[in-house]
């Protein structure tokens, strides 16, 4: 199987929304490589190619090697736009990224123990607030994802960014800003006839 943390792409001369719509047309993606100390790049990458990178959750929080005529970039995937009403990848952005500087990238939470949690067993629902977070570190450091423990989580109780058991190097981005931006990751609802469920 092909490294899905792989992107072949080549460069691409032109701009626009013209260009774009052709690249379209051709079955392929337009995508922007940029950051670091080089100037933007304007790429052409296989739309069912990206399509079956995409498939994987992984690439979100990766670092990934983008080759480009031959050389290879290290980049994070920043956007990727969609067309709704299709299934089709629109256009990509990659950003650039150094290894020996920290980055900032939104990492899927991953919630474990839900139905064998306190809560849970007295027939509680759990309410998801965030399905992922924005993390600071070095792209060595970067997680597939974070994990959720529900277990200890009660009804009526809630599990906030504070409470999340983070790997070595990783940094929530909204902590730093303060205590009041501690969001409430989830929270454990009484279900419509829970408690009598819990008490039979």
């Amino acid at each position: 199987m092909a490294n899905v943390f792989e992107f072949i792409a080549e460069s691409r001369g032109k701009s626009g929304t013209g260009a774009a719509r052709g690249i379209r047309r051709q079955g392929n993606v337009p995508a922007i490589l940029y950051g670091g100390e080089k100037e933007p790049e304007m790429l052409v990458l296989n739309h069912n190619e990206v399509i079956k990178h995409l498939e994987h959750e992984a690439v979100y929080s990766h670092v990934l090697d983008v080759k480009v005529d031959g050389r290879t970039e290290k980049a994070i995937l920043k956007g990727v736009q969609r067309n709704p009403a299709k299934f089709q990848v629109m256009h990509l952005d990659f950003m650039r990224v150094s290894m020996s500087h920290a980055i900032r990238v939104h990492v899927p939470l991953h919630f474990i123990n839900e139905s064998t949690s306190i809560g849970g067993k007295k027939g509680g629902v759990a309410a998801h607030s965030l399905v992922d977070v924005e993390v600071s570190c070095l792209p060595s450091a970067l997680p597939e994802y974070i994990e959720v423990d529900m277990a200890k989580l009660d009804i009526g109780e809630s599990l906030h960014l504070s409470d999340l058991v983070l790997p070595a190097g990783i940094e929530i981005v909204a902590l730093a800003q303060g205590s009041e931006h501690d969001l409430s990751v989830v929270s454990m609802m009484p279900s419509k006839g829970g408690a009598e469920a819990g008490e039979a």
